[in-house]
């Protein structure tokens, strides 16, 4: 089946068509295959060019939306104007089409692009994985294998200062590019979220036919705008 994947929570507006199909025998892994995938790294122009871009992956792929069978749509953390144009685009589609809509945190579909780079690590792997979260903080979650390769988040998402966040047992980080140097740890080169990994954390629920959790975007604190506003009030 084709699923529609968005996101929108880092400065990378993020769309592309992937092909979801069950398992095969001998796995217990869906088949999950790229079809194609538009990456935008600007964080003044979610709005601008996110609908362009599911249009042209539409039009490169020879697809049309009718085909679309599902949506995922990256629910953060992230700042509140960019989060919000990618949910309210992929709720849109959904609704349009009448396909169920599922929303994943963005930083388990980070996670899940990992995993490829554990497969040959025997040891014992715990992740952090980090975005920005602007005034000079980071989003974050923690991530442990469960099975060599297979990652689940054990903490998180939460937002703090990198100071102030305790890297623990972590072995490995990911995520934003300018955040992972605050941390003493090696970098996965896993900077945002791809299609391939937000569907991949909704797999299971997609080819089971689960009904979607209402889209919840997971802000984790009040927008810039409302901040300025209080601050002003209480000069």
């Amino acid at each position: 089946m084709l699923i529609l994947a968005v996101d929108t929570a880092t400065p990378a507006v993020t769309a592309g068509l992937v092909e979801l199909e069950p398992a095969q025998s001998g796995s217990n892994a869906p088949r999950i295959t790229t079809i194609t995938a538009k990456v935008t790294v600007d964080a003044r122009a979610h709005n601008e060019v996110l609908t362009p871009q599911i249009l042209a992956c539409l039009a490169e792929s020879g697809r049309s939306r009718a085909d679309i069978a599902a949506v995922v749509a990256g629910i953060g953390p992230g700042p509140f104007t960019g989060l919000r144009v990618g949910m309210a685009t992929g709720a849109a589609f959904g609704d349009a089409l009448g396909v169920p809509v599922y929303g994943v945190c963005s930083l388990d579909a980070i996670a899940a692009d990992t995993e490829s780079y554990l497969r040959e690590s025997s040891e014992p792997t715990e992740l952090l994985v980090v975005t920005d979260a602007r005034r000079r903080e980071v989003y974050w979650a923690r991530y442990r294998a469960t099975d060599g390769m297979t990652l689940a988040r054990v903490e998180g998402p939460q937002v703090s200062k990198p100071a102030d966040l305790d890297q623990a047992a972590a072995t490995l980080i990911a995520g934003s590019a300018s955040h992972v140097d605050y941390f003493d740890l090696p970098v996965l080169p896993v900077e945002t979220p791809s299609p391939e990994g937000l569907v991949r954390c909704a797999a299971a629920d997609i080819l089971a036919g689960a009904v979607p959790e209402p889209l919840v975007p997971l802000y984790l604190r009040r927008p810039d705008a409302v901040e300025k506003s209080y601050a002003q009030v209480g000069r």
